[in-house]
């Protein structure tokens, strides 16, 4: 006795389900590429004025856990606030405004190494009288 099947394939009577659940794979796959796609630029963005900076063999990197605060002093003697040119009354009125924002304020000095020491110690003498006290210099570490 040999069974029969319809010209159908046997199990065409039967209809499939709508799938209603969404496939999220797809999503993370996307989401994981843009993340690696940030943590990429992100370094790339925090470029500020361009000085030469001094060696030194000791290697103190600037902390990746927050976006530093810089000033820049170059060559010519002019002083930047991040990204931008402040004279000394004006640096001094911002550096005590974050300094009543935040009291544990963290900042970084980049002085070009053409510039005059004076110069450099003019401006952490702004610093410490708006009341900023944690003050680091950035330097290029040194090729041995």
């Amino acid at each position: 006795m040999a069974m029969q099947m319809s010209g159908r394939g046997g199990g065409a009577s039967k209809r499939r389900k709508v799938m209603s659940e969404i496939n999220v794979t797809p999503f993370v796959d996307v989401m994981l590429v843009l993340l690696i796609v940030f943590m990429v630029t992100a370094p790339l963005l925090t470029v500020g004025v361009p000085v030469e900076l001094p060696e030194t063999r000791a290697s103190d990197a600037l902390s990746d856990n927050q976006a530093p605060l810089v000033i820049t002093v170059q060559a010519d003697g002019a002083v930047n606030l991040q990204n931008r040119a402040m004279d000394t009354d004006a640096l001094l009125a911002r550096l005590e405004a974050i300094r009543a924002e935040n009291p544990s304020v963290e900042l970084y000095v980049r002085g070009s190494r053409h510039v005059p020491y004076g110069r450099v110690i003019a401006v952490m003498d702004l610093m410490k009288s708006a009341g900023i006290s944690r003050v680091n210099l950035v330097t290029k570490l040194a090729d041995e």
